[in-house]
């Protein structure tokens, strides 16, 4: 096996989740020379792709595909302070969480539909509250998921857009 393909896999089983073109940054490869590998490590089930939210993500094959989802949307810095703010304060209404993360409740709202199509939080109407399903493992994949600088940009964008437009 190549040295790059073993450095892309060994990426993806550090930081399973990452999405095609942070692989390309981060390995500064060519987005040719990673698909090659990729595909080469897909055919041996090395590396497991998943489409999720727009994009590509990849991962080591023992993560199942409620686990996948969840990583692809806790790599996202307010959808992880969100579920921090639930796991912390639990069964929440939307309100209070969108003022505890400092966000709008539009982005809130944005947010927190992804997670609940996801498994990851339910939202209570008898109370109109949120919560996260699987407090324990929502717990560990939180621990695992690092949200990335381009994310992070996109999301402090969208914060100083809530705030101006406040």
């Amino acid at each position: 096996m190549s040295d790059t393909r073993d450095s892309i896999e060994r990426h993806i089983r550090e930081d399973p989740g990452v999405h095609f073109n942070e692989l390309v940054r981060t390995l500064d490869l060519a987005p040719g020379q990673v698909q090659y590998h990729v595909r080469k490590l897909r055919r041996r089930s090395a590396v497991v792709t998943d489409e999720l939210f727009g994009r590509t993500h990849y991962y080591p094959p023992e993560y199942d595909e409620w686990e996948r989802a969840a990583l692809a949307l806790l790599r996202r810095e307010t959808s992880a302070e969100i579920v921090a703010a639930l796991l912390d304060e639990g069964p929440s209404r939307p309100v209070d969480i969108a003022e505890s993360v400092g966000i709008a409740r539009s982005t809130l709202s944005w947010h927190t539909e992804r997670l609940a199509e996801a498994g990851l939080l339910e939202k209570r109407y008898d109370g109109h509250q949120l919560a996260v399903v699987d407090a324990d493992r929502t717990a560990e994949l939180l621990d695992t998921a690092d949200p990335r600088l381009p994310e992070r940009l996109v999301d402090r964008f969208t914060r100083l857009v809530d705030a101006l437009l406040e």
